[in-house]
């Protein structure tokens, strides 16, 4: 019997970071993990842009040449994606972020910066290449776009789906041109506060009725 498909997540970020953090549903503890092995880790960065068609095929043979290596880029993976999401919590909390979140942090730049190198030409700035060890690709492209995310994250543009009024907690840079905006998807969560609240309303005003 073949594996069910799972749907595909809505890429609703605004930053890949972001995106990746998104990837509990909901972004809770206990919600449902969607990285859950090293092809779907795969298969969603090339979703968000983080690799292409080509590099997914460098990576995955790099994995297979490599014994381990699919499991370590996967768990270097979640370990950014946790650390980053209780600093961002801390921003939208406006509090000091956890200090060991941000020793991990550090931990896999630095990890990462290790695997990177230095390239340019006389009359240009050198740039650093991240992801040299194509198996660690993922992950080191992944710690350095998280740290400048947070050195250059607007606080008032970061948000989170509003857990409280049903939403699902995910992370978003509200780009809207008056700042307004409330939820990961208007037609996602959105969608299911309005119903859930149409519903309430049309149960009260029956209920009233009953009474009267």
């Amino acid at each position: 019997m073949s594996e069910e498909r799972k749907p595909d997540l809505r890429i609703v970020g605004g930053h890949p970071v972001l995106d990746l953090v998104n990837t509990v549903t909901p972004r809770r503890p206990g919600g449902q993990e969607h990285l859950t092995s090293p092809a779907e880790l795969l298969a969603w960065s090339q979703r968000v842009g983080l690799a292409d068609a080509g590099e997914a095929r460098v990576v995955s043979a790099a994995w297979r040449a490599r014994s381990g290596s699919a499991g370590q880029a996967l768990h270097a993976t979640l370990d950014v994606r946790e650390s980053v999401y209780e600093v961002l919590r801390a921003t939208l909390a406006d509090s000091s972020p956890d200090s060991a979140a941000l020793e991990h942090l550090t931990l896999r730049w630095a990890a990462a910066a290790a695997r990177s190198t230095l390239v340019g030409a006389a009359d240009h700035p050198a740039a650093v290449v991240v992801g040299t060890d194509p198996a660690f690709l993922l992950p080191d492209r992944l710690a350095f776009a998280a740290v400048e995310l947070l050195r250059t994250v607007d606080p008032g543009q970061l948000k989170e789906c509003p857990v409280d009024e049903g939403g699902c907690g995910w992370l978003f840079l509200d780009q809207s041109r008056n700042g307004s905006r409330r939820w990961c998807a208007m037609a996602d969560c959105g969608a299911q506060a309005k119903a859930r609240k149409l519903t309430a309303r049309r149960r009260a005003v029956r209920a009233s009725t009953v009474k009267a």
